[in-house]
């Protein structure tokens, strides 16, 4: 087992862990992490994705275990940050009471794209087999 995937293994566990925990940062930074005024819980927009970042925070920390046989799942995760992070920055810079997620959920999309592609990358996983 290389030091890549040992890594690997960890970022996917760290990462599923801050998606489980959106709603508390949402509460302790709502400038950097909730795009409305209020609590949490007062928009069903919020609430909703921090329904599907729970449920891909769950499935980041089982790919954990085994992850040559989660590649794809590793993929939509780093794909699906960096579009994520895109599309927030536009938003961002077009109104000027959501700037604060350019320091706050951007740069943690992109982290996350960037680490997880990096790791895997390194680790050699290719289609579920782990190349040693």
């Amino acid at each position: 087992m290389t030091v890549s995937y040992r890594l690997l293994r960890i970022a996917l566990v760290v990462f599923g862990a801050v998606m489980l925990l959106l709603y508390p940062l949402a509460l302790v930074w709502p400038s950097g992490w909730a795009w409305h005024h209020g609590a949490p819980y007062d928009s069903d927009y919020f609430m909703m994705i921090v329904g599907l970042y729970a449920v891909l925070g769950v499935f980041l920390c089982l790919a954990a275990r085994k992850p040559e046989n989660n590649v794809s799942l590793i993929w939509f995760t780093v794909w699906s940050s960096v579009v994520h992070a895109a599309i927030m920055a536009v938003q961002s810079l077009d109104d000027s009471h959501h700037r604060g997620h350019l320091w706050g959920d951007v740069p943690a999309l992109l982290l996350v794209a960037v680490v997880l592609a990096v790791l895997v990358r390194r680790s050699e996983l290719r289609r579920g087999v782990l190349v040693e």
